[in-house]
């Protein structure tokens, strides 16, 4: 070999490459000592006790002593906020975010039920079926009107139009549900009354065809394919009390806010226009935002129903965007394509969530998340465009009408049992401070 460099030999004693215990080589005395000094109970140096502390603090982010796990007496005290335990992160459970499935509740993919309309027309600027709080869906086929119960199947023809060529445009539920509003193509607004099956009034205001209703409670409203919109107090003889002039082309979409502050309109000269409930100081209504934003006609139109003043509307075929809007700074907090006409938008009332009904290409239904606008699932199932959108009064079905002529009732929205309990409780105790109240 090369010199300086040592030469390998072998062992001179068999087994020298591997280590042997021997115990009587081993310091017996020296580990019985530490042993015995380690479980002495004599306390340490406060200045030693300090150090150790400072450098349990230096290594591991926090004192060791105060964070131990495993005590002999007292709780288990939790590691300070902000630590973190590698080996936890080494072997947590939780998966990564790729890998975890979302845990979401179940929406079934097929309509619960379809049910015939035979004739319904074929016209996205009209609004033709509504769900009342007692439970019964309202669906106008061209010249007559049906009422679906839904508790008991039972299916009634309400009114059939005298004049062969005449149709109906619309129809609205008061929010008690025993009189149901008609809008007809030749510009009349009838009164039906549910119990009686029975027409209480015929309101002629309107020049040409009401195709959109809504109710304030005794105050019902009117979009006429003038442009105009109509009040009409139901109470009194002289039922015309105001008129609201903000747009030009035929008023398609319009919903009072829950609190009955504002009237959204939403118009075929692409408009939204916010209305207050009362008139100006000059006694004319004008309209308290006006948005220009969408390229299409906007029919739907939605008010969110845990914040007032938040509203979703929706454009047509030119548009085909979601936009939610803040009517009382008039700022736009979200705008999302839908890449289709959007013909409908109903808020959940039992997630924060809203259903979107669209026509071409896919004339399906969409469930979005708000306010991320991220989608939670497509209903498919039409074949032709979605024109209406309605939902049950527990808020847990959706009906959608289409030109496919069937109406499709979708469980979206059926709520956790648990949670289901908890919110009938909650209106039970309601109900019966306003008793006592009324007491």
């Amino acid at each position: 070999g090369k010199s300086g460099s040592k030469v390998q030999s072998t062992p001179t004693k068999a087994g020298g490459d591997r280590y042997i215990p021997n115990r009587s080589t081993m310091q017996m005395d020296m580990a019985n000592f530490l042993l015995t000094k380690e479980n002495d109970p004599a306390e340490e140096s406060p200045t030693k006790k300090e150090q150790q502390k400072a450098w349990a603090v230096n290594l591991n982010g926090f004192d060791i002593e105060e964070a131990k796990i495993l005590r002999l007496s007292g709780k288990p005290q939790n590691a300070p906020e902000g630590y973190q335990n590698n080996l936890k992160v080494l072997y947590s459970q939780k998966m990564t975010p790729g890998s975890s499935r979302k845990n979401s509740r179940y929406i079934p993919s097929m309509p619960e039920r379809i049910l015939d309309a035979p004739e319904i027309r074929n016209d996205y600027y009209l609004n033709l079926i509504d769900w009342s709080s007692q439970n019964f869906l309202a669906v106008a086929l061209d010249n007559s009107v049906y009422l679906w119960n839904h508790t008991s199947g039972e299916i009634i023809q309400l009114l059939q139009m005298e004049h062969p060529d005449d149709y109906v445009s619309s129809v609205s539920w008061i929010k008690e549900g025993n009189y149901l509003a008609v809008g007809t193509s030749n510009a009349e607004v009838q009164l039906w009354d549910i119990q009686q099956q029975k027409r209480l009034r015929n309101m002629t205001s309107h020049s040409s065809r009401v195709g959109s209703l809504s109710w304030n409670s005794y105050i019902l409203s009117s979009g006429a394919r003038t442009g105009h919109i109509h009040h009409h107090d139901v109470r009194v003889a002289e039922h015309h009390v105001a008129t609201l002039s903000g747009h030009t082309q035929e008023v398609c979409g319009l919903k009072w806010s829950l609190d009955g502050r504002y009237l959204a309109s939403g118009g075929n000269d692409n408009l939204v226009n916010i209305w207050p409930c009362t008139q100006g100081d000059s006694g004319d209504f004008a309209p308290v935002q006006t948005f220009t934003q969408h390229q299409g006609a906007v029919k739907a139109v939605a008010w969110c129903p845990w914040q007032s003043n938040v509203l979703a509307t929706g454009g047509g075929t030119s548009d085909r965007h979601i936009r939610i809007w803040n009517v009382c700074s008039g700022a736009c907090l979200s705008a999302v394509d839908a890449h289709s006409q959007v013909c409908s938008i109903l808020w959940s009332t039992n997630y924060k969530e809203f259903i979107s009904g669209h026509g071409f290409a896919q004339n399906q239904l969409v469930i979005w998340k708000y306010p991320t606008m991220a989608k939670v699932t497509e209903l498919r199932g039409h074949t032709a465009r979605v024109l209406n959108l309605t939902m049950s009064p527990d808020g847990a079905t959706v009906a959608s009408a289409a030109a496919d002529e069937t109406l499709r009732l979708w469980r979206c929205f059926e709520m956790d049992p648990i949670k289901k309990k908890e919110k009938e409780k909650a209106n039970s105790a309601k109900s019966s401070i306003i008793h006592q109240g009324i007491r």
